[in-house]
């Protein structure tokens, strides 16, 4: 069984917000999440083909100057299918992401086989009384040392995986739940906050 403290937690910086509409990765950052341990890093820019508007510059910090010596993207997410492996996946709004993700795969015809979860959803649900769900309003909820910048994948990423931790960790403390698997942070995820009470109680009775 796949616990929910042991997956990769990944965040990208793009060209735009679809890939839709052409939009590509320009950064990726990930780290892997064992056990409940931070035990390892990926961050790569990577080179588009094409410039980034000025807008994309001043939100991210990333240059055209940067990206223009970076490797291409096809490169760099075969370089992360392998960080990957089969673990599940975990990001702020990963709709977002994974949509990204999904894109800059097919384009060198690579999959991955784990599944993914949000921490936005989930953060709803586990973190209601929170002003809003953003993962910067989110981390001064949780009372998270953050010292750098949002908007760079990797920092991102780490700030995403910290929340996540206290996420699990709250759930663990308010329910007793130590080891609450992926599957069920899955269904978590879906599940109505008026609800959330009763659903997290039947898990806990069931690990007991």
């Amino acid at each position: 069984m796949a616990l929910a403290n042991s997956l990769i937690v990944l965040d990208f910086e793009t060209t735009g917000i679809s890939p839709d509409m052409g939009d590509r990765a320009i950064e990726i950052g990930a780290v892997k999440i064992e056990n409940g341990v931070l035990t390892d890093r990926f961050q790569r820019l990577m080179n588009p083909g094409r410039r980034i508007s000025p807008f994309i510059e001043s939100y991210t910090g990333i240059t055209n100057a940067m990206l223009k010596s970076a490797p291409g993207n096809a490169e760099v997410m075969a370089e992360f299918c392998e960080f990957i492996g089969d673990s599940n996946l975990l990001a702020h709004n990963a709709a977002f992401d994974k949509r990204f993700l999904d894109a800059e795969l097919s384009k060198i015809k690579r999959r991955y086989p784990g599944n993914f979860a949000c921490s936005l959803l989930v953060a709803r649900r586990v973190f209601q009384s929170a002003e809003n769900h953003k993962l910067g309003t989110l981390i001064n909820h949780c009372n998270i040392s953050c010292d750098g910048n949002f908007h760079r994948a990797l920092f991102d990423a780490e700030m995403t995986a910290k929340l996540w931790l206290s996420i699990l960790s709250t759930v663990e403390r308010e329910y007793g739940l130590s080891n609450i698997s992926f599957n069920e942070i899955q269904k978590l995820a879906k599940t109505p906050k008026k609800s959330i009470g009763k659903f997290l109680s039947s898990l806990a009775a069931t690990e007991r």
